[in-house]
This record gives C-alpha cells, sequence and structure tokens, in this order.
C-alpha cells in the first residue's frame, strides 16, 4: 500500500485564474526519497504543502481530486493527527521558529500535541543528541547561525517523530559546507530510520544523487517521473534541463553514459586524459584587470555587536565600476554585516567605507541600492508595480519606461497587479530586486539574490547584472551559490571568522579551492586546467579529445 495516494489533484489559488496544481497523480511509497525540480512557480511548494495538509484549509482557494494518507482522506484528518505523521520543513527557519530558546522550540510541538512531560523531555533530549544540538539548548534562537537554525527547524519537526518529512529548499540560505552536511543528515534519515522524504531543492548539484525519485514539475503538473537515470537521459535535449552542470555536461558530450555525481563523471573522463598532479594542474595566476575607477572603498573596517562579538576584524575591499564582486564564506562569516557597512545600516567602530567620491550618506541616496535575504522586508503595497512605483516617488524620481522594463526583464509582468506576497518564493525575489533597480543605483548590492531560482532564472539574473556592470555599475554579492559565482562574477571575496582571507580573480580562488568550486570544476580538477565553467569545460574535453 502506497504511503500517499494522489489522484487528480487540481487546485486554484484564491482569486486566481491559472491552476497551481493541475491533474496530479502520484503514489508515495514508504521510505521513498524523492525530489521535486521544476521551474520557480511551477507547483512544487504548492504540492508538499497539499502533502502537508495545508491546502486548502490554510490558504483558502479551490480544491479537486484526493490525497489520501495511510488510506485516509486528508481532508477528513484531524489536523493534530496528520501534524505528527508529515512534518514540514520551510526555507526559511526563521518563519518556522516561534521559541526565544532551543529546547523551547523543539518543546513547542510536543506540548501543542499534549504529550505527558517525560515523554516531551526523553523526546527533546534524544533528537537535540541526534542532531548536536545539546550545547545550544539555552541559546537564544535569534542569535544562531542560518545552519544551526535550520537544524533546530529540523530538530523540532523530527521530536514529533513523523513518518515522512518534507523539505522545501532548506539548503538555500546555506553556505556550500554546510548544506552538505545537512543533505548527508537528510539522507542518513532516510537511510536509518526509514523516514520518508520529499525534498524540493534548485541546486541539483548537491542532492540529484541522493534521490530514488526525481518529479519534474511543470506549470502544475508533473511532466516526467523516474529515477535521477532516467531523468538525467530525459533531460538531455530538453530546455530548461532540470539535472546537475556534471550531468549537463556529458549530455551536450553526446555521452552514452550520462553520470549524476562527479565521481561518476571522473571515472568516464580519466582513461582519455593522462594522470596530473592537481598542484601542478592550476594554471598561472589570473591578472585582474579593473573595469572602471574604483567606487567602493571599504578601508580597514572593524564593526562589533552589542553582544560583544567582532563581525568583521580589519576588512579592506575595493569594487570598481564594472567589477561584479561575489563575497563568499560560511555562515557567521561576517559577509552579510560587510553589506550592511557598505550600504550604511552598520556603523563601523573603525575604518571607513567610501561610495563614489563621497562617504555613505552624503550623496544621494539612490547611488546604492540594497537587497536583504529576506524579500518580504521589501514587499508592502497592494501591488507588484506598486512595489516599483514606491521607490520611485519615495526616492523623488519620475518613471521613464524602467518600470515595464524590469518587469518584462525578470519576467514578472504577468504578475504586476497581483499582490506580490501571494507570489512564489522566487516570484517574490525578482520583485525585489526590481524595487531597488529602478533607481538605476551606482552600486548595487545583493544578499542571496538567487535563492528560490531556477537554472534558467538565475542565467536570466546573470545577464541582466552582466548588462549593469557593463554599463559602468558595480556588483557586490554575498551568495553560496558557487554555480553562480562561476559564470557570472569577475571577482571573488572569501571570508572566514570576519576577515578576508582570499580577494582575486574568480578563476585564481575557485581553482584552488576544494569546497568553494563549482561542480565542474571539481570533476576537472587534476585532469584539466583552469576549468570553472560548464562551457569552458566542454570546449577542453572536446579539444583534448577531438568530439
Amino acid at each position: 500500500m502506497a504511503l500517499f495516494e494522489v489522484s487528480n489533484l487540481t487546485y486554484y489559488y484564491p482569486d486566481q485564474q491559472r491552476p497551481a496544481l493541475r491533474d496530479i497523480t502520484l503514489n508515495v511509497k514508504e521510505g521513498e526519497f524523492i525530489l521535486l525540480a521544476g521551474r520557480s512557480g511551477s507547483g512544487k511548494s504548492s504540492l508538499v504543502r497539499a502533502l502537508a495538509g495545508l491546502l486548502p484549509d490554510f490558504y483558502g482557494g479551490r480544491w479537486g481530486g484526493h490525497i489520501r494518507y495511510r488510506n485516509r482522506d486528508t481532508r477528513k484528518m484531524d489536523r493534530r493527527d496528520l501534524a505528527r505523521e508529515v512534518g514540514l520543513v520551510f526555507q526559511d527557519p526563521e518563519r518556522q521558529l516561534v521559541m526565544t530558546s532551543v529546547e523551547a522550540e523543539i518543546a513547542f510541538g510536543l506540548e501543542n500535541l499534549g504529550l505527558p512531560q517525560p515523554e516531551m523531555f526523553r523526546r527533546v533530549a534524544e533528537v537535540m543528541s541526534f542532531l548536536d544540538l545539546t550545547r545550544l539548548g539555552h541559546e537564544f534562537t535569534a542569535n544562531l547561525s542560518s545552519g544551526q537554525k535550520q537544524k533546530v527547524a529540523l530538530a523540532a519537526v523530527l521530536a514529533m517523530q513523523p513518518r515522512v518529512i518534507v523539505f522545501d529548499e532548506p539548503t538555500s540560505q546555506l553556505d556550500p559546507i554546510v548544506a552538505e552536511d545537512l543533505l548527508s543528515l537528510i539522507k542518513r534519515l532516510n537511510e536509518e530510520l526509514g523516514i520518508t522524504i520529499v525534498l524540493i531543492e534548485q541546486r541539483m548539484e548537491r542532492c540529484f544523487h541522493l534521490a530514488d525519485r526525481v518529479l519534474v514539475m511543470d506549470e502544475g503538473a508533473i511532466v516526467q517521473d523516474g529515477t535521477p537515470q532516467q531523468v538525467a537521459t530525459w533531460s538531455r535535449h530538453m530546455t530548461p534541463s532540470f539535472v546537475p552542470p556534471v550531468t549537463r555536461l556529458f549530455a551536450r558530450l553526446g555521452s552514452p553514459a550520462v553520470p549524476t555525481t562527479v565521481r561518476e563523471g571522473r571515472e568516464l573522463l580519466r582513461p582519455h586524459f593522462p594522470a596530473r598532479d592537481p598542484a601542478t594542474s592550476v594554471g598561472s595566476p589570473q591578472r585582474l584587470e579593473h573595469k572602471g575607477q574604483p567606487v567602493v572603498k571599504v578601508g580597514n573596517v572593524w564593526f562589533t555587536y552589542p553582544s560583544g562579538r567582532e563581525a568583521l576584524q580589519d576588512v579592506s575591499l575595493i569594487g570598481n565600476a564594472g567589477d561584479l564582486v561575489a563575497v563568499v564564506g560560511e555562515n557567521g562569516a561576517g559577509k552579510s554585516t560587510l553589506l550592511k557597512v557598505v550600504v550604511g545600516l552598520h556603523k563601523p567602530g573603525r575604518g571607513k567605507v567610501v561610495i563614489g567620491d563621497g562617504r555613505v550618506g552624503k550623496g544621494r541616496s539612490h547611488d546604492v541600492a540594497y537587497l536583504s535575504q529576506n524579500p518580504n522586508d521589501y514587499l508592502f503595497q497592494d501591488t507588484v508595480e506598486d512595489e516599483l512605483y514606491f521607490t520611485l516617488k519615495h526616492l523623488g524620481l519620475t518613471d521613464d519606461g524602467i518600470v515595464d522594463d524590469l518587469l518584462e526583464r525578470l519576467h514578472i509582468s504577468p504578475y504586476r497587479r497581483n499582490n506580490p506576497r501571494d507570489l512564489s518564493s522566487g516570484e517574490r525575489q525578482r520583485v525585489a530586486l526590481a524595487s531597488v533597480l529602478v533607481s538605476r543605483p551606482q552600486v548595487l548590492v545583493l544578499d542571496e539574490p538567487t535563492r528560490g531560482m531556477d537554472y534558467i532564472l538565475k542565467a536570466e539574473l546573470g545577464s541582466f547584472l552582466g548588462q549593469l556592470t557593463s554599463s559602468g555599475a558595480c556588483v557586490v554579492c554575498v551568495t553560496h551559490d558557487m554555480e553562480f559565482v562561476g559564470e557570472y562574477a569577475s571577482r571573488l571575496v572569501m571570508m572566514h571568522d570576519g576577515r578576508v582571507v582570499s580577494d582575486g580573480g574568480k578563476r585564481d580562488v575557485l581553482t584552488k579551492s576544494l569546497f568553494y568550486s563549482t561542480q565542474v570544476g571539481k570533476l576537472c580538477n587534476g585532469i584539466l586546467s583552469d576549468v570553472v565553467t560548464l562551457a569552458e569545460a566542454e570546449a577542453a574535453i572536446r579539444a583534448a579529445i577531438g568530439v
């Protein structure tokens, strides 16, 4: 018997004419690891909300079809019974954390279920030990790093002892190392505890190989359902392609075998290339060509939070006109703090920040535009276009066609009269981005701009930012998305413990790093020199083996 049986499921959000889910029929077996892929707004989040019982009761709207969980209609199940069985971990852990301490957060759901106190204590202790959270038990949740918050949100779900856990892009805010740790943990839950996993992810390179099944969605429907290998073969000629870069590379090369991991790809490449010492496979240092004059100057900046934590220690950075500077590093390294200092939200304890020819706050307010991690901070108007017009009005600027242009170029024109809070995560991100771009800033500062974006939208964003830098703007971008960095950054700054530990051309940094690298960079490490992007790998392999 299937754990979930979904039959002819169709769902419309309130006041929407297009279905978010369209005639979905699906069975989920107990113990499966299912990966949901698809473009932003394709219906992935709506499907997992339906499985968790949030549709239509929590969101309203029109509903047709049935979902049966263990042969029971979810619409007729007691909400508490379903919450015990199906846990949901959101993309943004801060939306899920409601208590002030870690222990209280983990116990909160158990208290709502009315469990006896000894049973609650046992479950909280057990799950904190399993997730290595014991030392954080009395910590204030707001002070935790993004990775720690995500583990606490998972612990609160695990304490309910569910049969199914649904994850909605759980690694979108995490650095590559912490993201790998979390995904390994999710795989352990599946393999060692038999918990059924349904995972939504946009960064296929992180998780494609972990799944038993991959479901690809488009316009509210499931368009492909198969093993990772089957989906990789199916998508070799598809655009967009919802497979990892290594898989796309071999598909482009016409390889009869289509690998899904770096290890499989290296095994296919090795027979065609002589063994190389990785230390000698890195080319000469890349000469940085400064495209324009410095427009962002951070000089010997220190910043200490009221708690006493030194978030920035003697940080210096220069951003030139025409640069796209990517800032990477572990969660808690000081990246977001640096951005807030650059835009003037934090005043440095020592050092200074200069934008253009004057310090922050001395020039025009629209010289610098800032987009934080949470797009919801920017959305408070009734329609999408009102968000953009509000910025223009607030800054005393006129609309010379920039609103229509941005709505078209960021593919949000169809939603111009929608309430932005009703849109998907990726769509909200693009609305927030448009709302800061209408001022045509000289310096654009972005904190995790690719959250919730699929490969196609990220490519379009990268192209758009390239046009901005070509026109003389400087973009400073904090991101954990190394594929985006490899394709579009010109410079790469790596931070650790509040300090800049590396600053140079992206190729120098990416080819010398084990973890902060692209997937094809890892594939070619020690085999081909100076390869960062998929296009570079394809060209180098074709030239070497005559394909």
